[in-house]
């Protein structure tokens, strides 16, 4: 790591309160304009030192031996300085001094820093993070950790040892091992980035290991639920209870685009009269952190009306009885298939459902939508609703029509 400016100056300086002509020795280290100074303990007369050229005057035998000590604390600045420079830690006149004086310079890890980077962001949680960030972090952290146990046998690493190769190792860890798929480990290898550029800007680490290294998520084909589909799905009668309300749950999301975290946490308190007079869902996502304003169409209408009376809604305060994510997985596996549906149902596929069936190919404006389902881009929503083969019939249709009557 290259300085601006090095120097190195001995000269005399006297103690507090110290008078005549003996002063003491002192080394001043001279980084980028920046000091530090520190004593070498050694006392010399004012009158036989060379201020000019910083060392003593003379040929005695007092002045060689102290001329020979200063050379030595020289060459000790210049080890030091190589010290740092193989480390890739950044040339301080501060730090030179510390090595100097047998301080051990801070050794910051990747861990350490990770985890200093997580407290902060739990910290700043409801206002600038969401809590679902906050808790890919921290998976991102202890994917890390795994990683480096297995492949370094080490409990942590140094963040001077971070190499391109440790990015690209990682990467495929958390493919193989670990069973993520491409997007997911992307996502973890972004979350570790914005941990080593941290490290990159405060001149922790000389250069970005990821540098080389392409962060691009793959586009993923979604399959929402057709109209047939979404059909069957609300006319089939269920014989067991439990089974017809995580059919209803999965419906109301369907019709209202929220995902799993957000129906599960929606309170009573959330559905409020719009200004048009009719009852809005009003929230803030749960991912993202983003205000949610939706009219509430009237299949999620009936569906609220039906369960205002459940125990769990009346104990809780919440609109819906949700279960857990696992169990309402399970019974949706099962409902596919007594409703003789190929795809995998899951709570994504209900929000992707909204966007597309419901609404878009509904002619509902894009931007509306976006706006409904919460993204902070309209890009965001331009890649979660692929336009439906029906709605690209209907628009051609319209075209075929135009170009008749000229």
């Amino acid at each position: 790591m290259l300085e601006k400016t090095f120097g190195l100056l001995f000269y005399l300086k006297p103690a507090r309160n110290q008078k005549g002509t003996v002063r003491y020795v002192y080394l001043r280290i001279t980084v980028d304009g920046k000091v530090a100074e520190l004593s070498t303990k050694k006392l010399w007369n004012t009158e036989r030192w060379n201020s000019s050229v910083g060392r003593p005057a003379g040929n005695k035998e007092d002045a060689k031996t102290l001329n020979a000590y200063l050379d030595m604390l020289t060459a000790k600045v210049y080890q030091a300085k190589k010290i740092l420079t193989e480390d890739d830690k950044e040339i301080s006149a501060e730090g030179l001094k510390n090595i100097l004086l047998g301080k051990s310079n801070e050794t910051r890890t990747i861990l350490e820093v990770f985890e200093r980077h997580n407290e902060q962001m739990e910290a700043l949680v409801g206002q600038e993070f969401a809590p679902l960030t906050l808790k890919r972090y921290k998976t991102a952290k202890e994917h890390t950790a795994s990683f480096i146990k297995w492949k370094y046998k080490k409990d942590d690493m140094e963040i001077k040892d971070l190499n391109f190769e440790f990015i690209t190792e990682f990467n495929f860890w958390l493919r193989s091992a670990r069973g993520c798929n491409h997007n997911s480990a992307i996502k973890y290898m972004s979350n570790l980035k914005k941990v080593v550029l941290i490290c990159v800007n405060n001149k922790w680490l000389k250069k970005d290991p990821f540098q080389g290294f392409k962060l691009t998520k793959k586009e993923v084909v979604k399959n929402p639920l057709s109209r047939d589909e979404l059909k069957r799905l609300t006319e089939k009668v269920f014989e067991v209870e439990r089974i017809s309300q995580v059919r209803d749950i999965f419906l109301f999301c369907c019709y209202t685009g929220l995902a799993y975290v957000d129906v599960k946490q929606l309170k009573t308190t959330d559905i409020v009269v719009g200004m048009d007079g009719e009852p809005w869902i009003d929230t803030t996502r749960q991912k993202t952190d983003a205000p949610t304003r939706i009219p509430l169409l009237p299949t999620a209408l009936d569906i609220i009306e039906k369960y205002k009376e459940h125990p769990q809604c009346c104990n809780k305060g919440v609109v819906l009885p949700v279960l857990s994510n696992q169990k309402m997985n399970a019974y949706l596996k099962e409902i596919a298939n007594l409703c003789g549906i190929s795809k995998t149902l899951t709570f994504h596929i209900a929000r992707h459902t909204f966007a597309t069936t419901v609404t878009l190919s509904n002619k509902v404006p894009i931007e509306t939508v976006s706006k409904m389902l919460g993204h902070r881009s309209l890009k965001q929503t331009m890649i979660y609703a692929k336009i439906l083969d029906v709605k690209i019939s209907e628009d051609m249709k319209g075209l075929r029509e135009r170009l008749k009557g000229k």
